[in-house]
């Protein structure tokens, strides 16, 4: 007999004993230099994390610089999944796929999302968003374009000076004119949005250099996906502290916001009803060995339970 990975068919017992409509939760990340592609976890209350699959990757890389960094994935009206994802260190594209189940995927496309702007020198942490009102998808990303923004630039102190860009579809065939999504008037990555009562939602990493380093997170709000961002006056976290790759996940009526404290080497997490008072639960945070930046997205049973089957080498 063939030995089993254990851990799938433990986590199938548990929610075997939960009810049929409780919703569960997946999270995409990478590991290392993402080079083996994207990993799975799954939670019940989005704090206690396990892997799937054993920690092996669910699909590997093809297209770009073969990486699969920063995976984002979202689930349209008609129940595919899709997912964008950081392809290279440089360059001016990204990475695309979808699936029905999270197990078979389509062919991998590179996206040339900044074509128009050839001097561009990456495109980082792709996200999605979705607009119920006008069936649109938003994919949005970070992009340095040397010169750009000139009065953030400290003459070259701040080297990747990256604003948020964006482009629009509808069926992942045909896409708007890629266009400044976000400028909160400095240097910014890893934006990711939440719908929240009727407004979005956008968390973001303030990736200031100089004079002062920042790199902490803040929030930005809007009545609409497709612009007029008001930036919240104050970090949501401790502006001395280090953080990155922000996602935000709906549990009960909470809002839990992960991300990555890179110089501390592990993963953390806050909560909040309001937008406004953030309580650290990082202490009661479990996440997988050597997680790296993904998002966090409710999925239904029938969705799950294939996932947790135990794997055979």
């Amino acid at each position: 007999m063939k030995p089993l990975r254990w851990l799938g068919l433990a986590a199938a017992l548990m929610i075997s004993r939960a009810g049929a409509e409780e919703t569960s939760y997946l999270f995409s990340y990478f590991t290392g230099n993402g080079e083996d592609g994207l990993h799975l976890a799954w939670s019940k209350d989005g704090l206690q994390w396990d892997a799937l699959k054993g920690g092996a990757s669910f699909l590997t890389p093809t297209v770009g610089g073969k990486l699969m960094r920063d995976p984002c994935v979202l689930q349209g009206s008609d129940g595919t999944f899709h997912m964008v994802w950081t392809d290279s260190w440089k360059g001016t594209t990204i990475g695309y796929a979808s699936s029905k189940d999270l197990v078979t995927w389509s062919e991998q496309k590179s996206l040339p999302v900044m074509k128009d702007e050839p001097t561009t020198r990456n495109c980082w942490a792709p996200e999605l968003a979705f607009d119920a009102k006008t069936q649109e998808f938003t994919i949005f990303w970070a992009s340095t374009i040397p010169g750009k923004f000139p009065e953030t630039d400290f003459d070259g102190k701040n080297d990747s000076n990256h604003r948020i860009y964006a482009t629009t579809t509808k069926d992942f065939v045909g896409f708007s004119p890629t266009k400044l999504f976000f400028d909160p008037g400095f240097n910014c990555i890893d934006s990711t949005i939440l719908p929240h009562e009727g407004r979005f939602v956008m968390f973001f990493k303030d990736e200031t250099k100089h004079p002062k380093p920042m790199k902490n997170l803040r929030i930005a709000t809007s009545d609409s996906v497709s612009g007029n961002w008001k930036v919240h006056g104050k970090p949501i976290t401790d502006p001395d502290s280090w953080f990155e790759g922000p996602s935000a996940l709906k549990v009960g009526g909470e809002i839990i916001l992960y991300f990555d404290a890179y110089r501390k080497h592990h993963y953390a997490a806050m909560k909040s009803t309001d937008l406004e008072t953030w309580t650290d639960v990082t202490a009661q945070l479990r996440m997988p060995k050597g997680i790296r930046h993904g998002t966090a997205f409710a999925v239904s049973r029938k969705i799950l339970e294939p996932l947790l089957k135990p794997v055979t080498p």
